[in-house]
């Protein structure tokens, strides 16, 4: 490594750690309420990798699924650049085709085997003649891609790109990506205004742009694993794209972090979650945890609640992995029949229930952003699957920031999901208020069928404004409930609230039907938990 290519390094190390401070300013930044997070967005835009080939068999890289994504209107079309022995330029990907070496076999052996569909290997000028036809709507993104000979010669072929570019006056709709840095600083050089990204994950937003590299396409795996370069990448004004995406998990995350663009197999499926994310509902995501980094749950964002809390449940709340633990992506919370110690025991004679049991023999993991993160309003997405077993009482739920300062149910309570094992086709939605609550039978609820609960995830939610909450199941609202604009006896939702998820065991409500001690252990796998606030 010369000297220059280390302060590089060490340079991009340093802007990495700043944007990681940035992420964390920014996600504090966003749970107070009056602040918003000013960001411009033109709303997630669809490459069609390779073409949109899959859906109706089309070969990749062929003319056909080049011009089914024209057809389908799609923001752009992914393609591969290979140069042959003879110096000629085709659309295919990967350095063989059909076992023949591409660099090492001239274009005329190549084009004698047609693809599936009977077209022959085009060239790329043919495919962008293709691309300009009855074209409005699609970029074409053009990868070129690296010579397995030598490096010179993958910086020739990007000069025989480049000239066929000029020679064709079609700069306007193309977007030049590759894993060769220098091919893309070539296509600077002669186009300073194009459009480049990188396809490497080896420099910073900061480094891309003092380069004069204008976009960047990381791994999805690595965005997960470095959400920073998202805060980065738009602080520094770099677009931001990922591929190749094709679960639908995976893009809902990316849509919801508002990328530029996502290029994926599946322009249709990406295309129908964008049209149902909450960002393009003029939603934007302020908070989240996926739960990437597998042990205790991140302590930025989550505490833990301690001990016999409330409802006089049976479970002792504890703050052990064996009860709470990220692996594998997931959020687990996990119940256990076992005896364990209440050290708030005073004696079997203490008037408080949660004095006078000397053991519990149930424990769980109830998580809070208390005193970590509050929200006023917004969306709140909690994607999950429930534990199984009478006895059992899982829930998402949310109390007012002035809790501890006026007590329940003056500071509100909204039930965003909850269950209860001896009804196992239900949850249910709620709210709490001085006027509202279970302690006089007047709360404010509904109830909705449920299919498998305990096998498949499903999205518990509320959109909650000044006006009303309604309350969701995998995007469907099934309970509404209106702010009378009376008191805050009716309506005590004005405020900051904070996020519980909870298994309890037993209790006022879980334990109308007893407790099935053949059941345990049984956890509840959080997916993900997001909070959306209006632009």
């Amino acid at each position: 490594m010369t000297g220059i290519d280390s302060f590089m390094y060490c340079l991009d190390k340093c802007l990495y750690g700043l944007a990681g401070i940035c992420m964390m300013l920014f996600f504090c930044f966003c749970t107070h309420q009056g602040q918003e997070q000013k960001k411009t967005s033109t709303g997630v835009k669809v490459v069609a990798h390779r073409g949109a080939w899959k859906s109706q068999g089309h070969p990749q890289n062929s003319i056909a699924s080049l011009r089914e994504a024209i057809a389908s209107g799609y923001a752009g079309s992914e393609f591969d650049v290979n140069m042959t022995a003879d110096d000629s330029l085709v659309v295919t990907h990967g350095p063989n085709y059909h076992k023949m070496p591409i660099e090492k076999t001239d274009y005329g052996s190549l084009a004698r085997i047609e693809l599936g569909n009977g077209e022959k290997l085009p060239t790329l000028k043919e495919y962008i003649l293709a691309g300009t036809t009855e074209n409005s709507t699609t970029k074409l993104f053009c990868e070129i891609k690296s010579s397995e000979i030598s490096k010179k010669r993958t910086l020739n072929m990007t000069e025989k790109i480049l000239d066929l570019i000029k020679k064709l006056r079609v700069e306007s709709i193309m977007v030049f990506i590759s894993f060769d840095y220098d091919a893309l600083k070539k296509v600077i050089a002669v186009y300073p205004n194009a459009q480049v990204q990188y396809l490497g994950g080896d420099r910073s937003p900061e480094r891309l742009r003092v380069d004069g590299i204008t976009g960047v396409n990381y791994r999805y795996q690595s965005l997960r694993k470095h959400p920073e370069r998202i805060i980065a990448a738009k602080m520094h004004n770099v677009l931001l794209n990922s591929g190749t995406v094709n679960h639908i998990h995976d893009m809902d995350w990316l849509i919801a972090n508002q990328l530029d663009y996502i290029s994926t197999d599946e322009p249709e499926l990406l295309s129908k979650r964008i049209s149902v994310s909450s960002v393009t509902s003029g939603w934007e995501l302020v908070w989240s945890d996926e739960f990437d980094q597998p042990g205790k749950p991140d302590s930025t964002k989550w505490g833990y609640e301690i001990g016999f809390i409330r409802n006089v449940e049976d479970q002792y709340y504890t703050g052990r992995s064996e009860n709470a633990r990220v692996e594998a992506g997931l959020l687990i919370l996990e119940s256990h029949k076992e005896r364990i110690k209440n050290d708030a025991y005073v004696s079997k004679e203490a008037k408080n229930w949660q004095n006078n049991r000397e053991y519990a023999h149930y424990t769980s993991s109830s998580l809070t952003t208390k005193d970590l993160a509050e929200w006023t309003y917004g969306k709140i997405e909690v994607r999950a699957k429930l534990p199984k077993g009478v006895g059992l009482w899982p829930a998402v739920w949310m109390l007012g920031e002035n809790w501890g300062r006026v007590g329940w149910p003056e500071c509100g309570e909204i039930d965003i999901m909850e269950h209860v094992g001896f009804k196992k086709d239900s949850i249910f939605g709620t709210v709490h208020t001085t006027a509202f609550n279970h302690m006089k039978g007047t709360q404010v609820g509904k109830t909705i069928f449920i299919e498998k609960p305990y096998d498949d995830f499903h999205t518990y939610a509320i959109d909650w404004s000044e006006d009303r909450i309604d309350f969701l199941l995998d995007d469907m609202v099934y309970h509404h409930f209106e702010n009378r604009h009376e008191t805050e006896a009716e309506w005590p939702f004005n405020q900051p609230f904070h996020l519980k998820l909870n298994i309890a065991v037993g209790g006022m409500l879980g334990g109308r039907e007893g407790v099935d001690d053949t059941i345990f252990p049984q956890r509840m796998a959080v997916d993900y938990v997001r909070v959306y606030q209006r632009k």
